[in-house]
């Protein structure tokens, strides 16, 4: 894995034009073995959608990550869309909002954990209530969030598929396949999507709604996931295979 996180000691001040305000022209042509798919079909089979990562943390001034400046480079907006498409389409009948914390001091822990996470958070100091706030759904999505949804956070380092229900809960849905949104593209998105493979699932990767911590990381992974793991396509292709 390539990414480190970033952690500020204090709330950045970030100027919008730095940032790149979507990646969707990085995402590459369909890999050969893709393109021999159907993915029209394929997203009418019993499917669920994922977003993995998406918190205050990344999105909000003051939150531990909002330096990479998430909040203006579009994978947010590109989320809510594919959140949107994804509830009004009759055959996905799973939706899972996966948190990512990265104050892991309670977390069961090798010794290489143990130095990761202390590197991460390990010089700030801040209350139970900050903590809470920086791991918490950011309130786009959490305005999408109903009832039934399943709510989890990632108990490894880069899977939910380790340590928590999310294998069981797709298993007892029937679920054939997987939209992943979310942040880190070259940890967590990439983590999961390697691990619904191994699963038996169909993972699909929303370029333009996920981000790794620097733009510049993001054509490489993307061309690695899409050689090897899973597909990946832009919100909009998504949305326009939908529509059947």
């Amino acid at each position: 894995m390539t990414t480190q996180i970033d952690v500020p000691t204090h709330s950045a001040t970030l100027d919008p034009a730095d940032f790149p305000p979507s990646n969707a022209h990085l995402i590459p042509p369909l890999a050969p073995q893709w393109q021999s798919l159907d993915l029209r079909e394929i997203l009418s089979r019993p499917a669920a959608f994922l977003s993995i990562s998406q918190s205050n943390s990344l999105y909000r001034e003051g939150g531990v990550q909002y330096s990479e400046g998430h909040a203006f480079r579009g994978s947010l907006e590109a989320t809510v869309k594919v959140a949107r498409a994804a509830r009004a389409a009759t055959n996905f009948v799973s939706f899972n909002w996966i948190g990512f914390t990265i104050f892991r001091d309670a977390y069961p822990q090798t010794v290489f954990d143990r130095a990761q996470y202390r590197s991460w958070t390990g010089h700030l100091d801040v209350t139970p209530e900050q903590r809470a706030w920086d791991d918490a759904l950011v309130s786009d999505l959490r305005a999408l969030v109903q009832p039934e949804d399943n709510e989890l956070y990632e108990k490894a380092l880069q899977t939910a598929f380790t340590g928590t229900d999310l294998p069981l809960t797709l298993a007892r849905q029937h679920v054939e396949v997987l939209v992943l949104t979310g942040i880190h593209l070259d940890w967590c998105v990439e983590g999961n999507a390697r691990a619904a493979r191994d699963h038996g699932l169909l993972p699909i990767v929303i370029g333009d709604a996920t981000g790794a911590q620097r733009p510049d990381q993001e054509a490489a992974t993307f061309e690695r996931i899409n050689d090897y793991f899973a597909p990946v396509i832009s919100s909009d292709t998504f949305i326009d295979l939908l529509r059947r």
